[in-house]
């Protein structure tokens, strides 16, 4: 039997016109965080905020039109689309994947939406290329899907500042079966259930239903909820299981981790970045801190990618490895040989 290969046909992007820069995030702080605070240390220099039809969904439908017109694929082409977009959305318990798909032809395909938070995106290539490699019916998968979280944050409560930085958006990538080129290799993920209830919407769901009582606050309740629980044991764990992805990704990939060209990297604070960055040898130009952008969920690893292809970070014979965390807690990193 030959060997399938997966390969990334390419990307599309949606980024709203607003944006929230760190003096807005200093003033909503009440002076909690100066703006100079908010720039070095979080590192937010700005970050879209949606507009007025800037839905979790319609958002999803501009990238995935987006990557349509950029990879020149005909939508017929799709066979499955795995939606990425976020729960938060314009109408809960429709599936967005199969709005996303009705909007931009897909009419071949079938759709199911995946959860893992900030995660979701190296989970679903994992999956879509699981599947392609399973099923022989599904040659062209598109990942897709848009995020809006930060609707949720409460800019006077600073046990949430590590998620002052969420912004607004939307991505798409199509990937190919046997495409032989820009090919999707090994992929490792962790999750650790002891942080499942740490965080999170605290209104809204069947514990604590919204009434007329907490309505006000309910559409501002993306919190912590065990604020020492959650840092200890991220302080324990987080950085390793980070590490670990990335070797297990690179050895199931049979390539040298020290041949690592691109690292596609979710936003988070500025040192943990540049910690990031020289515990993996690479230099500044072998990334891009998405300080201009936030943190658009799960979108980051794709709108890194597409960005880097723009300005050239990554070319042939290019090495890329996406890494990501998602609330819950989950940690994922892949390997890509570009070309």
């Amino acid at each position: 039997m030959t060997e399938i290969n997966v390969g990334i046909v390419g990307t599309g992007i949606y980024i709203p016109k607003g944006r929230m820069t760190a003096k807005h995030i200093s003033e909503a702080t009440n002076g909690a965080w100066t703006e100079e605070a908010v720039i070095e240390k979080l590192g937010i220099i700005e970050k879209p905020v949606p507009g007025e039809n800037d839905g979790t969904q319609e958002m999803g439908v501009k990238a995935g039109l987006d990557c349509l017109k950029n990879t020149n694929i005909d939508p017929k082409e799709i066979d499955l689309i795995l939606c990425i977009g976020e729960e938060w959305k314009e109408y809960p318990l429709t599936t967005s994947g199969i709005y996303i798909q009705e909007k931009i032809g897909a009419t071949n395909a079938w759709a199911i939406d995946l959860q893992q938070r900030c995660g979701t995106t190296v989970a679903a290539m994992k999956i879509a290329k699981d599947m392609m490699i399973a099923d022989e019916e599904i040659e062209t998968v598109m990942i897709v899907g848009g995020y809006r979280n930060g609707d949720f944050i409460d800019f006077t409560d600073n046990s949430v500042s590590f998620m002052f930085n969420l912004s607004a958006g939307a991505g798409a990538l199509i990937l190919k079966r046997n495409y032989g080129k820009n090919l999707l290799l090994g992929s490792h993920i962790i999750t650790d259930g002891s942080l499942a209830r740490d965080a999170g919407v605290e209104f809204g769901g069947t514990e604590n239903p919204i009434t007329k009582e907490n309505a006000d606050k309910a559409y501002k309740s993306l919190r912590v909820f065990n604020e020492k629980h959650m840092k200890d044991r991220l302080n324990d764990i987080s950085l390793n299981n980070w590490f670990y992805c990335i070797k297990r990704a690179f050895e199931k990939s049979n390539i040298l981790q020290k041949d690592l060209g691109y690292l596609a990297v979710l936003h988070f604070k500025k040192s943990m970045y540049e910690f990031m960055l020289e515990s993996l040898e690479l230099e500044k130009d072998q990334s891009i801190y998405l300080n201009n952008y936030g943190h658009i969920g799960q979108i980051d690893q794709i709108l890194s990618l597409h960005l880097a292809l723009e300005t050239g970070k990554v070319k042939k014979g290019t090495v890329v490895s996406m890494i990501a965390a998602g609330i819950g807690y989950a940690w994922g990193a892949n390997v890509i040989k570009w070309g």
